[in-house]
């Protein structure tokens, strides 16, 4: 069985930085793409920023040069660096793996609030 744990959300005031982690377990998981999406309330679920298996990252232009994801070298364990944040920023905060077989898996979410 295949689980994504996620970590790191919270409060923050604005200008300030959180680091979010998504550490996968299960046998036979092999990742190809692990991402982070986000949804606000009343909004739908947006993507924030992707890694490839290769290393090539994506990122929406609402996070360009504030936000970095990266992953550790297994593969197994993907981070969202967030830098600058703002109070739009404020979301739920979904990690999502898809497997080289496509098969796709999401976290529980991780609350982000962003605000004096």
């Amino acid at each position: 069985q295949v689980q994504l744990v996620e970590s790191g959300g919270g409060l923050v005031q604005p200008g300030g930085s959180l680091r979010l982690s998504c550490a996968t377990s299960g046998s036979g998981l092999n990742t190809n793409v692990m991402a982070w999406y986000r949804q606000a309330p009343g909004k739908q679920r947006e993507l924030v920023a992707s890694i490839t298996s290769g290393g090539r990252t994506n990122y929406a232009d609402f996070v360009k040069g504030r936000f970095t994801i990266s992953r550790d070298n297994a593969k197994t364990t993907v981070y969202l660096q967030m830098n600058g944040l703002k109070p739009e920023d404020t979301a739920v905060y979904y990690c999502y793996v898809r497997s080289i077989l496509s098969v796709i898996y999401w976290g529980q979410g991780t609350q982000v609030t962003v605000s004096s």
